[in-house]
């Protein structure tokens, strides 16, 4: 990726994390999306980056800490577990490491442990469940390859956005075109929601778009 296309792409990425995982879902036909996937940390805005993604065996976390000597500023790392939540695949030490190289977050259809530590800490952190048993470090794994997420497949570099509701995530290519009409529906409920306030509300939101 060219520097222009770079420039481009964190535009858009800052863009995202003013909008919500529900308007994107509506604007992508309703979906994609990965239930199951849960926030884990403290809520303080919405994450929105690049997916570094990884797959790895059910309960072994080897290629995550692989992954974590190529992350870069503004990666998501998204990891698909398989769904397993025998064992975590996470905790409060990797998330850290994570962190202190400018990840923008973790997604996992596995689980995490250190549950407490992860609730107080503003670093973005998806997954299905939480555990106190640790994982296996033997492999295999593979790293940005395609992956599943909760049902979600997720290319290596695409957007991935996460917020209260969950997590979506969807190619760079078209991305403006989805950031304008999420923005148009945006501000849509605003003046629906400010009709209802002013008691002026008509069944508007109830037609099919």
């Amino acid at each position: 990726m060219s520097g222009s296309d770079d420039e481009t792409c964190s535009h858009l990425i800052a863009g995202f994390r003013l909008a919500s995982t529900a308007l994107i879902s509506d604007n992508l036909s309703r979906l994609p999306g990965a239930p199951g996937i849960r926030p884990f940390h403290r809520l303080t805005g919405v994450m929105a980056g690049r997916a570094l993604t990884v797959r790895t065996r059910g309960g072994d976390n080897l290629y995550i800490h692989k992954a974590l000597e190529m992350v870069r500023p503004g990666d998501v790392i998204v990891v698909d577990g398989g769904g397993d939540v025998t064992r975590a695949l996470i905790g409060e030490i990797m998330t850290s490491i994570a962190a202190s190289r400018g990840a923008a977050g973790f997604v996992l259809d596995g689980a995490i442990r250190d549950a407490g530590a992860m609730s107080r800490s503003d670093f973005p952190c998806f997954a299905r469940a939480a555990t106190h048993r640790g994982p296996y470090k033997n492999g295999p794994g593979e790293i940005n390859v395609p992956v599943t997420v909760g049902g979600m497949i997720v290319s290596p570099g695409d957007i991935i956005v996460g917020d209260e509701d969950g997590v979506v995530a969807f190619p760079v290519a078209g991305a403006d075109e989805l950031l304008a009409a999420v923005r148009a529906q945006a501000e849509r409920e605003q003046s629906i929601l400010q009709s209802v306030r002013e008691n002026r509300y008509v069944s508007a939101y109830g037609k099919s778009v």
